[in-house]
């Protein structure tokens, strides 16, 4: 057997040292790991959730669709020739005001007032040869009674029957020679009457009360009505009464409805609203790089004549309003709870799969009759709880409340913030 002295030997050989020294290293580190987890969690547990709310309240509330567009006259009118020839003479500039019938545009005379004075020959003539006709008619009428009274007195021996034959057909030629002439008076008058039109539309008149807004012609021009449609001036009606065209988007063009008021701002005066009334929704779509829009028409009072023809304008239409609504914001919609403290590694482990997903979903909408059905978070006792609310109105920022769930002064959580708690 070995003595104590032996074993006290092996025990102090180098191979005993280390294996001794990795025992000790090992409980030491085992013991580091615990510490660690411990603090952390501990640490963790204490961390405090703070909810952000904003308080539900009473207050308006309006529902506006947005849309630019372009301010228009009620009525523009282009005013061109009939008449080929030379402009003599224009009467008004642009700006200027014109009532129904002033005289705007004089082509040159004397080539019309010519025909007319040969159309007035004309019509004489006619009127001469058909006087011509008629004597023609009477005289052959008389000299055929005359054949026939001295055939009867003659017991049919003269004149004979051809020479009586004969004068029956010369009165019927008479007669239709009057009847000819008779045609060509009226001819001859409505050729007149063309003439006389012609002469007055050398006189280019207003057909409305307005303004000129454009003018392309000057004294000397050479107006080829016959070759095309020839524009000399662009009328429009009264300016104190304007229309403003918009182009308003399929997903809005539901709520928009003939009355509904409106307001628009114009680049030329951005700090000022102009009020304005929908008189019109066109059914016909634009659309344009695949954007479908429908044209909408407001009425706009220019009494002070600011706004012009052409101005580009922003419109806001209002399509619901209330006076008192249970409103909350919307970014209450888009809150979802997190867990209240951080989760350690061990935790989110644990927690991969289902539970990773619990607080990831988003608030449930569903449609029920034009209104919607959605969750939200209220603070309650400190704690968030989910309830299910029926919505109603939207601005985009606020919506309105229409079930019972929700009271005014009430806390609906909008986020939440997470802090530390010092020992």
């Amino acid at each position: 057997m070995k003595n104590q002295n032996e074993k006290l030997a092996e025990l102090l050989a180098p191979k005993g040292l280390i294996t001794r020294t990795r025992v000790a290293g090992g409980l030491v580190l085992a013991f580091f790991l615990v510490g660690s987890i411990y603090v952390l969690k501990s640490s963790n547990a204490e961390a405090e959730v703070t909810y952000v709310t904003e308080t539900v309240h009473c207050d308006e509330l309006s529902v506006t669709v947005s849309a630019d567009g372009t301010l228009k006259p009620m009525r523009t009118v282009t005013i061109g020739s009939e008449l080929s020839g030379i402009v003599r003479e224009v009467t008004v500039d642009v700006n200027d005001a014109v009532k129904t019938g002033d005289v705007l545009i004089e082509l040159d005379r004397k080539n019309l007032s010519a025909q007319v004075e040969q159309a007035r020959a004309t019509v004489k003539s006619a009127e001469a040869k058909f006087v011509q006709a008629k004597a023609t008619l009477n005289e052959s009428r008389l000299k055929l009674k005359r054949m026939q009274e001295l055939n009867r007195l003659s017991k049919g021996v003269m004149p004979s029957r051809t020479e009586l034959e004969a004068q029956e057909a010369k009165v019927e030629k008479d007669r239709a020679d009057l009847i000819v002439a008779q045609t060509q008076i009226t001819s001859a008058k409505a050729t007149l009457l063309t003439a006389e039109n012609d002469l007055e539309k050398a006189s280019i008149k207003s057909p409305i009360n307005g303004v000129v807004l454009a003018r392309s012609v000057e004294p000397g021009y050479a107006v080829a009505a016959s070759l095309q449609a020839v524009e000399l001036l662009s009328l429009a009606s009264d300016l104190r009464e304007l229309e403003l065209q918009v182009q308003v988007d399929e997903a809005d063009i539901g709520v928009v409805k003939v009355g509904q008021t409106a307001y628009f701002t114009v680049s030329a005066y951005p700090d000022r609203q102009f009020p304005a009334v929908l008189k019109k929704v066109a059914f016909g779509a634009q659309t344009n790089e695949n954007v479908v829009t429908y044209t909408t028409y407001l009425d706009v009072n220019n009494n002070d004549m600011l706004l012009r023809p052409g101005m580009t304008a922003s419109a806001t239409i209002l399509t619901s309003a209330k006076d008192e609504a249970l409103l909350v914001p919307n970014s209450a919609f888009r809150y979802s709870p997190r867990l209240k403290r951080e989760r350690s590694m061990w935790d989110k482990m644990a927690a991969q799969g289902h539970g990773a997903k619990l607080f990831s979903k988003t608030a449930k909408e569903t449609t029920y009759h034009g209104e919607q059905q959605k969750t939200l978070y209220v603070l309650r006792n400190g704690n968030p709880e989910r309830i299910t609310v029926l919505t109603g109105l939207t601005d985009g920022i606020h919506t309105e409340i229409l079930s019972d769930e929700l009271k005014p002064g009430d806390e609906v959580i909008i986020d939440q913030h997470r802090s530390g708690k010092s020992r």
